[in-house]
């Protein structure tokens, strides 16, 4: 029998997490001789169960896609994350990144440099499914963005990358938002120019611990690249926001990156916490 590779066995637990969000009928049927009070309390208790039941399915999945990618890769590192957002008008948004990073193989990595976004009109089951999230844009169904990024390493000569990217998102029953991101690496690195492709696909859901909302996410990103002319890298990411006031959200991840570009083939995990502070200078 043939073995499956690390890197498929992540992606089949990635698929069966997004088959798990799947929601049953939230309402009960109305049984005859059944007051519409009865019916009322009743469909009630089954929404709660139906919201713990789901809660609990994307935990196990998260749990799971962890526990898979633990067994055959190295220690983590801790990569720290500080994004400062500014909101200038209604359709633009501009923020700075300084972010601790690990990427095809380099040990540690310093990654600076600003962003521009142009939004498109929010939809209305767009801003349902992200209500209590902070950032915005994920309330418009497309997201259009161009950035910079000064990335340093030791050892290593100076990477100057540019990112041009578009994202789409979508609203999906039971609360689920899926986002789309397609990006492209452009990269001047010791004389030399490469550039990757990069599609990431991210399942958000928000759950709500009495007063409290907690959105955890889960994604799948494959990097083609020039350098090796294949789809070398594939990276599963696995966390949760943690929103505080109106002007600052955490993000804490767990991050598995599989790379075949050279042989043997390199596993790295990762546990990151993005500190985002989202300000607006414009008029809602």
């Amino acid at each position: 029998m043939r073995a499956i590779s690390p890197g498929t066995f992540e992606c089949v637990l990635f698929a069966r997490a997004c088959l798990l969000l799947r929601f049953s009928s939230i309402r009960a049927p109305l049984r005859r001789h059944q007051s519409v009070h009865q019916w009322a309390l009743r469909s009630q208790i089954h929404f709660s169960h139906e919201v713990s039941r789901t809660a609990k399915r994307w935990l196990l999945a998260t749990l799971l896609l962890i526990a898979g990618s633990f067994a055959e890769a190295q220690t983590p590192q801790f990569l720290p994350e500080v994004d400062v957002y500014l909101k200038v008008n209604p359709v633009t948004r501009v923020y700075f990144q300084a972010q601790g990073d690990r990427d095809e193989g380099v040990p540690i990595q310093a990654t600076l440099g600003p962003s521009v976004q142009l939004y498109f009109k929010p939809l209305v089951k767009l801003k349902r499914v992200s209500e209590f999230d902070l950032d915005d844009s994920k309330q418009r169904p497309l997201v259009v963005e161009a950035g910079y990024r000064y990335i340093t390493a030791p050892n290593e000569p100076t990477d100057n990358r540019f990112m041009p990217e578009a994202t789409t998102n979508f609203p999906m029953k039971g609360s689920v938002l899926i986002s789309d991101r397609n990006r492209a690496d452009l990269d001047w690195k010791g004389g030399t120019f490469k550039w990757r492709y990069r599609n990431k696909l991210m399942l958000t859901r928000t759950f709500a611990i009495g007063s409290y909302h907690l959105i955890p996410h889960a994604s799948a990103e494959p990097y083609y690249t020039s350098q090796y002319a294949k789809w070398s890298t594939t990276q599963l990411e696995a966390g949760c926001l943690f929103p505080v006031g109106k002007h600052v959200q955490f993000d804490a991840y767990y991050e598995h990156e599989n790379n075949t570009g050279k042989k043997p083939n390199q596993q790295v995990n990762d546990i990151g916490l993005a500190a985002h502070f989202i300000f607006s200078r414009a008029k809602e």
